[in-house]
C-alpha cells in the first residue's frame, strides 16, 4: 500500500478540487472510497512461479512491471479511443513503461511517493554505481548530496547492500531512467527538506522539473466497521492526553522472534502506556509480510514472552497483524509512535504532530529514519545491538526518553513545528498546494486529443 495509497490521494485531489478524471492502473487492490469519476483497472499479475521463494519484493516488483509493458499499451490504446489523456504519471518503480508510453507522444510524470532525499540519491546512484568499487556499505566517506544530510553506506538503500545482487542491478536499472521524465512530483514538502527543495528550483541544465505536492496521503477512514477496531479507540479515549506510545512497522514490516520478545520486554521495562500492533515472527525477511499481509490468528500471540500479556494488560493494547495507524496517531492520547519510517507512516505522523522513534526495517527506511534524526530532528532513534537486535534495555530507555525525558521534549517541539508548516504548505497559497496548480497548468495545456 505504500505506493497505492498516496497515488490514490493524488488522483483524488486532481479529480475533486481541479475536475479532472482519472484512470488507476495497479496490480493491487484500491481503497473503497473512490470518487466516481475515478476509474480504475487491475493489470494481470504475471504468473512468476519460476521465482525462488525469497525473491526479494522489488524484484517481484520490476519484473511484474517488465511483463506488463504490453497489457499497459492495449489499456493505452482503448483510452485514446474515448479519451483526452493529460499525461500519464508513473510511481517510482515504473520507469521501464516510460519509452512505450513515449510512442504515444503522452508527457509522462514521474511520482516519487517519498521525498527529496530518496529522489537525490536515486538520480546519483547510477554515477555512483560507476565510479566506486566494493561494498556501498564499505564506502569510507558518507555520500554528500546536494541539499540533504550525510548518508553513511550501511543506510543505503536495503536492496543495495549486496551489489552483486539481482535486486542491486534492478534498482540501478530504474533510477538510469528517472530524469527522463517531463517532471518529477514528490510526496514531500519545502519546509521539511529546504536546502534540497531550494537545490531542485535552482537546477539548470535542461533537467525535469520537481514538484513538491505533499503531504498527501490517504483521507479516508481506515478504521474499519469490526468490533475490535472500535474497541481500540474506545480504550484510546481511557488513556491521558499524548500517554500512549503507538508501536507499528507499516503494512509489511516484520521482526524476528528474538527482537519481538526483546521489544516486548522493552514495553514492559518501560513503564509507559502502548497499544502495538504485532505480527507473526520471521527471523529471515523484515518484509515477509509484504506480500502476505493476512496471517494467522490461532495463537497469535503465543511467541511473546510468557506472561507479558497478562502483566501489560492494564496499560498496554496489543492488535494483531493490523491495527487503524490514522485514528490511532490523531487520537490526543497518542504521544509517541515507534516506526519502521515508511514515508506514508512518517507523513502522518507529521501531520498528527506525534514525535517518532525510528526503528527502519528494509527498503529506503534506513534514509529516511537518517532524514528524521539527523535532518528534520523530528526523531530518536532506537542503537541496534549485536546480531541487530535492540535490547529491551534499550527500547526501554529509548521509549522513555521519547515520552519523558528532555531530548524527546525537544522532538516534541520539533515535530509540533512540521506539523505547523505540513498544513501551511497544503492550505491555500502554501508551497505544495501552488505547485499543484502549475502541474494542472501543465496537464490542461498537454491533453492530448485523440483521433
Amino acid at each position: 500500500m505504500g505506493h497505492v495509497t498516496p497515488l490514490a490521494g493524488l488522483a483524488k485531489l486532481l479529480v475533486l478540487r481541479h475536475h479532472f478524471t482519472a484512470t488507476l492502473v495497479t496490480f493491487s487492490d484500491l481503497p473503497c472510497s473512490l470518487p466516481s469519476s475515478i476509474s480504475t483497472i487491475q493489470l494481470p499479475t504475471p504468473l512468476l512461479e519460476d521465482l525462488p521463494s525469497n525473491t526479494h519484493f522489488v524484484t517481484r516488483i520490476c519484473l511484474t512491471i517488465a511483463h506488463s509493458v504490453s497489457p499497459l499499451r492495449e489499456i493505452l490504446i482503448s483510452l485514446r479511443r474515448t479519451t483526452r489523456i493529460a499525461a500519464v504519471i508513473f510511481d517510482l518503480f515504473g520507469s521501464d513503461f516510460l519509452s512505450m508510453v513515449k510512442e504515444f507522444g503522452i508527457p509522462s510524470y514521474l511520482f516519487i511517493t517519498s521525498n527529496y532525499f530518496f529522489l537525490s540519491f536515486m538520480l546519483h546512484l547510477p554515477t555512483l554505481e560507476e565510479t566506486t568499487t566494493g561494498e556501498f556499505r564499505d564506502l569510507s566517506e558518507p555520500l554528500r548530496l546536494p541539499g540533504c544530510v550525510p548518508l553513511n553506506g550501511e543506510d543505503f538503500l536495503e536492496p543495495l547492500q549486496e551489489r552483486e545482487s539481482v535486486v542491486c542491478a534492478w534498482v540501478v536499472h530504474i533510477a538510469r531512467n528517472y530524469d527522463l521524465f517531463e517532471g518529477t512530483l514528490v510526496n514531500s514538502f519545502e519546509t521539511i527538506e529546504a536546502d534540497a527543495a531550494m537545490y531542485y528550483k535552482k537546477r539548470g541544465d535542461g533537467k525535469p522539473h520537481v514538484w513538491p505536492i505533499g503531504p498527501l496521503t490517504w483521507s479516508g477512514s481506515d478504521m474499519g466497521t469490526d468490533e475490535s477496531s472500535h474497541k481500540r479507540i474506545e480504550w484510546l479515549n481511557r488513556q491521558p492526553t499524548e500517554s500512549v506510545v503507538f508501536i507499528c512497522f507499516g503494512s509489511g514490516g516484520t521482526l524476528s522472534l528474538e527482537q519481538t520478545q526483546e521489544l516486548a520486554l522493552g514495553l514492559e521495562m518501560s513503564g509507559q502506556r502502548f497499544i502495538w500492533v504485532v505480527r507473526v515472527p520471521n527471523d529471515t525477511d523484515p518484509s515477509s509480510s509484504y506480500f502476505n499481509p493476512k496471517q494467522n490468528s490461532e495463537n497469535c500471540f503465543g511467541f511473546l514472552p510468557e506472561g507479558f500479556v497478562e502483566r501489560t494488560k492494564d496499560r498496554g493494547m496489543i492488535v494483531h497483524s493490523w491495527g487503524p495507524q490514522r485514528e490511532v496517531l490523531s487520537h490526543h492520547a497518542t504521544g509517541g509512535f515507534v516506526s519502521h519510517c515508511g514515508w506514508n507512516s512518517t507523513l502522518e505522523s507529521l501531520m498528527n504532530g506525534v514525535p517518532m522513534i525510528a526503528w527502519p526495517l528494509y527498503a529506503e527506511q534506513r534514509m529516511n529514519a537518517v532524514l528524521l534524526v539527523e535532518g528534520v530532528k523530528v526523531a530518536l532513534k532506537a542503537k541496534v545491538g549485536v546480531n541487530g537486535v535492540v535490547r529491551r534495555q534499550e527500547v526501554a530507555k529509548v521509549v522513555k526518553e521519547l515520552m519523558e525525558g528532555e531530548e524527546g521534549k525537544v522532538v516534541r517541539r520539533r515535530m509540533q513545528e512540521m506539523k505547523e508548516e505540513a498544513a501551511r504548505a497544503v492550505g491555500k497559497e502554501g508551497s505544495s498546494y501552488k505547485a499543484i496548480y502549475e502541474i494542472v497548468s501543465l496537464l490542461e495545456d498537454s491533453a492530448v486529443t485523440t483521433s
